[in-house]
């Protein structure tokens, strides 16, 4: 278990490495000159923690950090800090709500915190716009926008982040964070390296993914469509001419809109199908018109070295190696 925990700590260092956060107007992205000392600093140290419920976790917060843990989290500037990022992620069946506590910047000089509803990296949106239910322009909430007008924002998936730029040495903010309960989880970036997973949508017209970020082993154990549930198996390309289907996509970004396809199934069935992908980011995505309950089980594991070199080598996926 160990050496899977280490190898979902590097994927997640590679993806944060080239991560980029704000700089200037809150909607241009650019890149984060981040050591591998830095972030190593922090994956190194606990990405969570068991605490009593009567006490609540504090400590400082990294010009770029991740917290997958609740409680109240103070950055203080030392020096002008113009670029940084905090990403923050729960458990697949949880939401993200932050709080603005004891808010010391200056908007006027052009500081800002700005809370996004997802991930950034590379200038790429998890989820995509495409799967998200609110507009790009609402998935921003600035604090220098908002002020005391909204204090509190809550995530729609189990990943948020927050942007900030801080001009002045000595200006802080203190932020709290908690988890809730989100009883129908639509799109997750998974915080492991193995595990199931089953996806719901229930007469909703949404699409869903679950996004596991390194090259993986895939059983699709069940997928059905309200009562077409006693079809056989079979995958199909022209699935989205029937507005019900799942896909399973793959690449090196967190756009799903940007990923490619590897194979669509749109007819129910009982599994298992089991596929091999390299890629970096493996998605599995669920398109519903909302004229049925939809659902889809899988299981995951991350490949060893071997499986890797025989999928780059001799085997369909190879556009993961190449793209």
């Amino acid at each position: 278990m160990r050496v899977m925990e280490r190898t979902f700590r590097e994927q997640l260092f590679f993806l944060v490495l080239s991560l980029s956060v704000l700089k200037g107007d809150t909607r241009y992205i650019e890149n984060n000159e981040i050591s591998k000392d830095e972030l190593f600093s922090f994956f190194n140290s606990e990405l969570k923690r068991e605490t009593p419920e009567e006490f609540i976790y504090r400590r400082p917060l990294r010009c770029v950090d991740m917290v997958a843990v609740e409680g109240q989290f103070t950055f203080t500037a030392e020096r002008p800090q113009l670029s940084c990022a905090v990403f923050f992620m729960a458990e697949p069946n949880e939401v993200i709500s932050v709080d603005y506590d004891n808010v010391d910047i200056d908007c006027r000089a052009g500081d800002f915190i700005t809370v996004f509803d997802g991930w950034v990296m590379k200038g790429e949106k998890f989820p995509s716009s495409q799967d998200h239910p609110l507009p790009l322009y609402e998935r921003y909430v600035n604090y220098c926008d908002s002020g005391s007008l909204r204090k509190s924002v809550r995530s729609s998936q189990n990943v948020a982040m927050v942007f900030f730029r801080i001009h002045n040495a000595g200006s802080s903010f203190t932020l709290t964070v908690r988890k809730h309960i989100n009883p129908f989880p639509c799109n997750v970036i998974s915080q492991s390296p193995e595990g199931s997973y089953t996806m719901v949508i229930p007469q909703q017209h949404r699409n869903c993914s679950f996004s596991i970020i390194y090259p993986v082993a895939i059983d699709v154990s069940e997928f059905s469509l309200g009562h077409y549930n006693n079809f056989p198996k079979r995958a199909m390309p022209g699935c989205a001419e029937s507005g019900d289907f799942v896909q399973l996509l793959g690449g090196s970004g967190i756009d799903t809109s940007k990923l490619l396809p590897i194979t669509d199934l749109c007819i129910s069935f009982t599994g298992p199908t089991h596929m091999k992908i390299g890629c970096d980011n493996t998605v599995v995505r669920m398109v519903s018109s909302g004229n049925y309950v939809s659902r889809v089980s899988f299981s995951y594991r991350v490949l060893d070295s071997q499986e890797l070199q025989t999928i780059k080598l001799n085997n369909v996926e190879d556009f993961c190696f190449n793209n």
